[in-house]
C-alpha cells in the first residue's frame, strides 16, 4: 500500500488517514472534522485550480483548504 498526502488524490481516489501533521489552529480544525487517524476518505472534487478539494468522511461531505489536505496522510491501494 502506497502512501500519499491528500492533496495528492484525484476524484474518485480513498483511502485511510494515517497520519496528520501540523500544529496548532489548522491541526485542532481537521480533528474538530471528524478527520482521525483511521478514517476512510474519499475525494469528491478539485476546485480547477486546486482549492478547494472537496473530500466524503463518515457519509458526509466536506471541503478542505490545499494547505489543510497537505497536512493528512493517507494509505491508498
Amino acid at each position: 500500500m502506497a502512501e500519499k498526502i491528500l492533496r495528492e488524490l484525484k476524484p474518485g481516489e480513498k483511502g485511510k488517514v494515517i497520519k496528520i501533521a501540523g500544529s496548532g489552529s489548522v491541526y485542532r480544525r481537521i480533528l474538530d472534522m471528524g478527520i482521525v487517524r483511521g478514517t476512510e476518505i474519499e475525494v469528491e472534487r478539485v476546485a480547477p485550480l486546486g482549492d478547494p478539494i472537496e473530500i466524503k468522511i463518515k457519509g458526509y461531505h466536506l471541503s478542505l483548504r490545499k494547505n489543510e489536505a497537505a497536512n493528512i496522510c493517507i494509505e491508498v491501494g
